[in-house]
This record gives structure tokens, C-alpha cells and sequence, in this order.
């Protein structure tokens, strides 16, 4: 009896280290804190957990990893599973998902950018490229079209935005570049510091981080309709980690990345019918800028800055024409369909 509760117990100690050894967990990193921008990244992993019965389990860490600018770098290396980054912050190392931030795509809401950029993401230039970094493109973390927070007197006309220094990273910067102000590149989380230092005038963010990095606390007014484009921020896995996943794995996160942006599109619509509220509450005076002058703004900076962009991609033997014209085209496709 003794003997036979002793293979009893031994074997029920190896079938439970068996399942502690085919659990996966995985480390993630993202910055800032949890915010609207990180929400699918949360409910992904909510999900996957679910799906699982908590034998694939995220572990999601706000900075505690990697510096933002890095997390592509620590990807490469393998220092963790997944991670968020935006383009913006190395250019040249993610030159084709780049086009998502050309000025003036014309993209108007958020389901459409999740459109563009599932559309780029799936383009075999994309998946080359990312694949130089042990990267696998999962999904975006679409953003609304940023716009303005300013100290003094509102920049409504173009002339105003001559010498104006401006936190503005890619595709938004040239555009601001192109109309005489003068773009920095400081992290998100350095925004509010340079706005309170008085390095930049004016921040470009989307609401979302207007309010979780504070600008909004600094701002006297907000352009509501500026609208010169956004930046893209794709999560990435590392593609030997999402390799070594079992099928049930594999199949758990996949089926989870529909669901987790439509999660994060209806948590974003809810802070968009908020933001009203918030400048009021914040005291910030709501700038409208006339046709005239965006037209002006679009004029100085969409065709020049996008020729140039698709003559040096096409230079460096990417196809910066066919990327563009795939935005274009599935623009025009996901507004038939809906």
C-alpha cells in the first residue's frame, strides 16, 4: 500500500511539473502606463488566457523592459515576446510601414486606419523587412489624426507656425518641417518636461496621450481640425517565440488580435466623445482652423513629402509607389464596403 501511494504521489508530482514546463508565458513591453493606447495589448492578453485556460499567459510590462525606442532592438535579440513601438522612433529601421505616416493620407476614423495598416502590414516588403528584426507584425495601435496642444496665442494661419517648435515625430514633422516650424523627436514620455521647459511650443499627440503624458495640463488651446496625419505603432512578436508556440497557441493569439482591436476601437470612440468635456473641464480654448489654411497646409507639405518618400524607398529598393498606392486603394475599398 505504502509502495503504491509513493508511485502514486511521484507521478502526480511529474504530471505537475510536466504542466508547469508546457506553460507559456510570455514578457511584453510597452511604456508609459495603461491607457487607451495599450488597451488591445491588455485584452489580447486577457484573451489568449482565456482561451487557454491560463496555459499562455502574458506578462505585460510598462517600461520595465525596455526603453520605448528599444523594444524593437529587444525583440531582435529575444529579450522578450512582444512588444508596441512607433515607427517614427527609428526610421530606417522600419522604412516600409512608413507610408502610414505620410501627411494627409486622407484617412478619416479609426477603422480605417486599421484597415491601411493590416493592408501594409501583410505586404511581403513588410514582413521582409520586419523579419530582419526577428519581427513578426501582429497588430496596430490605431490612432486618430493628432493634432495640436499650444502655450500663447493660437496658431491659426500658416505664417504663425514659422519658427514654431513643435513635438512631432515622422511623417507629422516633415509635414511641419515643410511650413517653416521646427520639429523635435522627444520620446512621449519627455513631452510634457519639454512643453513645461519651454523646448517646444506646441505638442502633436493624439488625444489619448495628450492626457496620459499631461500636455493637456500645460495647453491653452487645442486645433480640432488640423488633422496632418498620425503615427503608427505596430506590437510585434518575435518570430522564434511565435515559431516554438503549439497550434492551440498559435490559433488562441490569432483568433484574438480581431477582437482585441475591436475592444480598443470601442474603449477609443468613448474617450472621443469625451474630449469636449475635458477641454472644457481643463479650460482650453477649442482652435477651429478654416479650409483655406489646411488646404494651404496639405498643399505645402502632402505632395512634396510623399514624392520624396517614394522616390527614396524606391531608391533603396523597396517599392514606395506600390506601398502608396496600396493605401490609396484600400481606402477606397474598405469606404465601399461600409
Amino acid at each position: 500500500m505504502k509502495k503504491f501511494l509513493g508511485l502514486t504521489a511521484v507521478a502526480t508530482l511529474s504530471c505537475a511539473f510536466a504542466a508547469e514546463a508546457m506553460a507559456t508565458e510570455w514578457n511584453v513591453s510597452v511604456w508609459g502606463k495603461r491607457r487607451a493606447f495599450t488597451e488591445h495589448v491588455e485584452k489580447l492578453a486577457e484573451l489568449v488566457a482565456e482561451k487557454t485556460d491560463g496555459a499562455f499567459t502574458m506578462n505585460i510590462s510598462y517600461g520595465g523592459l525596455s526603453k520605448n525606442r528599444e523594444n524593437l532592438d529587444g525583440i531582435s535579440i529575444g529579450a522578450f515576446e512582444m512588444a508596441q513601438f512607433c515607427a517614427g522612433y527609428h526610421r530606417d529601421k522600419n522604412r516600409v510601414i512608413t507610408v502610414l505616416e505620410l501627411p494627409f493620407l486622407g484617412v478619416s476614423n479609426l477603422e480605417e486606419e486599421v484597415a491601411v495598416s493590416t493592408a501594409v502590414y501583410n505586404h511581403p516588403a513588410a514582413t521582409e523587412e520586419m523579419a530582419q528584426w526577428n519581427a513578426k507584425l501582429l497588430m496596430t495601435s490605431p490612432m486618430p489624426q493628432y493634432n495640436l496642444v499650444g502655450t500663447g496665442a493660437p496658431r491659426d494661419e500658416l505664417a504663425e507656425f514659422e519658427g514654431m517648435r513643435v513635438r512631432a515625430t515622422g511623417g507629422i514633422g516633415e509635414a511641419f518641417k515643410a511650413v517653416g516650424a521646427v520639429p523635435t523627436s522627444v520620446t512621449s514620455s519627455e513631452a510634457y518636461q519639454a512643453m513645461e521647459s519651454g523646448v517646444v511650443d506646441t505638442v502633436a499627440f493624439a488625444q489619448h496621450a495628450h492626457l496620459s503624458f499631461g500636455t493637456i495640463n500645460r495647453a491653452e488651446w487645442w486645433t480640432a481640425n488640423l488633422n496632418p496625419g498620425t503615427v503608427n505603432c505596430p506590437v510585434v512578436v518575435n518570430i522564434d517565440a511565435y515559431e516554438s508556440l503549439s497550434d492551440a497557441e498559435r490559433e488562441a493569439l490569432e483568433s484574438s488580435v480581431p477582437e482585441a482591436l475591436d475592444y480598443y476601437l470601442s474603449n477609443y470612440g468613448e474617450l472621443l466623445k469625451k474630449w469636449d468635456d475635458v477641454l472644457a473641464e481643463k479650460g482650453v480654448e477649442k482652435v477651429e482652423l478654416s479650409e483655406e489654411v489646411i488646404a494651404e497646409f496639405r498643399s505645402e507639405a502632402a505632395d512634396p513629402i510623399r514624392e520624396a518618400w517614394i522616390k527614396d524607398m524606391e531608391a533603396q529598393g523597396l517599392p514606395g509607389q506600390e506601398l502608396y498606392d496600396l493605401v490609396v486603394s484600400t481606402l477606397a475599398s474598405h469606404r465601399g464596403t461600409n
